[in-house]
């Protein structure tokens, strides 16, 4: 949580705006070398944080860590991220199915580590229609995907409050990508 809170005050959580000008429900700030931005021009990874102006916090060891290991233990011991979004959900919202695919090399996993409130992940196919699996994730769960998988649809259902004993109602995603 120290190292959270740390990145947080170097690169504030921000509700980011998408291209057709609406504003995400969910709040996000990024650490590593690329941070995932979104505005009028569209999606991108960018090397500073454009609220600040600085480059994005670095990448704390023991998270990159985690990172590698999940991903090992998932069948891709390759795997070294270069960037981490830290989303920041609160009680009513959600992340409606999308794909990551603003990366260069699809070969990487996506590494997802969930903490504090529960949260119901919703994994779909690779077209967006269908319904997705609904898969119960709570505090501490790693989700690794990737290979054929990479581009399946996925995304949150709105967060109930159903508050966790260390934050509260507020949830906390990091989600490792290589971008570069």
């Amino acid at each position: 949580m120290p190292a959270l809170q740390a990145i947080e005050a170097a690169a504030p959580l921000r509700n980011m705006v998408t291209p057709g000008g609406l504003a995400m429900s969910v709040a996000l700030t990024n650490c590593g070398a690329l941070g995932w931005t979104s505005d009028r021009r569209g999606y991108r990874y960018t090397a500073t944080d454009p609220l600040t102006g600085k480059p994005w916090p670095a990448m704390p060891a023991p998270l990159s860590q985690l990172a590698h290991e999940a991903a090992s233990a998932a069948g891709f011991p390759d795997f070294d991220p270069d960037a981490c979004l830290v989303n920041h959900y609160l009680p009513g919202t959600r992340l409606s199915l999308h794909q990551d695919k603003d990366e260069r090399d699809y070969a990487h996993p996506i590494v997802s580590v969930s903490l504090d409130m529960s949260a119901t992940f919703l994994f779909g196919g690779l077209q967006r229609a269908g319904r997705p699996l609904h898969v119960p994730l709570h505090h501490g769960d790693v989700v690794v995907w990737g290979g054929v998988d990479r581009l399946r649809y996925h995304g949150i259902a709105p967060l109930a409050d159903a508050p966790h004993s260390l934050l509260g109602s507020r949830r906390i995603n990091l989600t490792f990508r290589r971008a570069a």
